[in-house]
């Protein structure tokens, strides 16, 4: 017996987790869990909550949530210094995210140096898809250097992948478009439980509106912003990144529950798009597999926001989704009443889990 701790940092926040590994019957038990807020003092914060909840002589390996792989890692891997070095080249694609990944990794190699340490990537889960899915219409030299359609979210989609037979027995290995919809969305089409299209790309700003993120916009908005605004590629990223999405449209807020407990105009538009930016993606989802026979929602305002999975269902009544409320409203597994041709689920997610699933794997394989 041992644990196995679990860390997912995030832009806004770290999810901290330990996890009781059984070597004799290989199962997984979660004993503690914490999230903290990404500031100043957040590295001393998780190693004294993890010296609070565990030790070295009892921990058997540390996994961590890395949102970028690039075209190299397309599976969990043990971290070395090599490994270290190939994920900061990779930072540039992920500013959001990668460092605090790697400052976390760096600092439990210093506090823990004997523990292995593993990375499971939130690119590896869409190494599935086509070559068509994942390429750019751009010069064939850009692309050769590894400009390409990634995808992320993948431990989440991968999760409610393996949660899907559960649910829907044989309908599972069909095809089946995934909203993760959260500070950061996107959505997943699954084909037999393989990633086959996504709608972040390059980058994580790709695809729908998010809390703070654009989402998809016309590339020559930047290239005008750069040319007549005169703006700088810092202003124009921190634009993209931490000024755009629900709280740019609103004015007031990147938190969905607090735009919707609002009476401002904006507050309004704002939902109004993003729900817009939803049900238009999901009709390219279903395009992208020649149909659809389940839509599911999870992540924060996936798990949480009835009012918002009512509006994007509403959308989809086309495709013969038909909600049912008081399902809805209670937050139930299966949202969808018995005259709809969609089944509607909402599942909530676990990337701890599957980050502790990945690095079981590595640890005894």
């Amino acid at each position: 017996m041992g644990n196995i701790a679990i860390c997912n940092a995030g832009s806004s926040n770290i999810k901290l987790s330990i996890f009781e590994n059984t070597h004799a019957s290989n199962t997984l038990k979660p004993i503690a869990k914490i999230k903290l807020a990404q500031d100043n003092n957040t590295m001393a914060n998780v190693l004294a909550w993890f010296d609070k909840n565990s030790d070295e002589t009892t921990l058997l390996a540390i996994g961590h949530r890395v949102v970028h792989g690039g075209e190299k890692y397309a599976k969990p891997v043990r971290i070395s210094e090599e490994v270290l070095q190939g994920l900061d080249a990779l930072v540039k694609l992920a500013p959001l995210h990668q460092p605090h990944s790697l400052k976390l990794i760096r600092a439990l190699q210093k506090h823990w140096p004997n523990v292995a340490q593993f990375a499971c990537f939130d690119t590896a889960f869409h190494a599935t898809q086509s070559w068509v899915s994942q390429a750019m219409p751009l010069p064939k030299a850009i692309t050769d250097a590894g400009m390409r359609r990634y995808g992320f979210h993948g431990l989440s989609y991968e999760y409610i992948a393996s949660e899907l037979p559960r649910v829907l027995q044989e309908k599972a290995w069909v095809k089946i478009v995934v909203a993760h919809l959260g500070n950061g969305a996107s959505l997943c089409a699954l084909v037999n439980g393989k990633s086959v299209a996504s709608t972040m790309g390059f980058s994580a700003l790709d695809g729908l509106m998010m809390g703070t993120r654009s989402g998809s916009i016309d590339p020559g908005v930047l290239l005008y912003l750069l040319q007549v605004l005169k703006m700088s590629t810092s202003q124009i990223s921190a634009m993209l990144y931490n000024e755009s999405g629900l709280l740019g449209v609103s004015g007031i807020s990147h938190d969905m529950q607090v735009l919707l407990n609002s009476t401002d105009p904006f507050a309004a538009k704002a939902i109004e798009l993003f729900v817009y930016r939803v049900v238009c993606e999901i009709g390219a989802m279903a395009a992208a597999m020649g149909g659809i026979d389940a839509l599911v929602f999870t992540a924060g305002i996936g798990e949480h926001a009835a009012a918002i999975r009512e509006r994007v269902c509403q959308g989809c009544a086309w495709l013969g989704a038909v909600l049912d409320n008081q399902a809805n409203n209670t937050d139930q597994e299966q949202l969808h009443l018995p005259s709809s041709t969609l089944p509607l689920l909402m599942l909530p997610t676990n990337e701890e889990k599957m980050i502790a699933l990945h690095t079981q794997a590595c640890l005894f394989s």
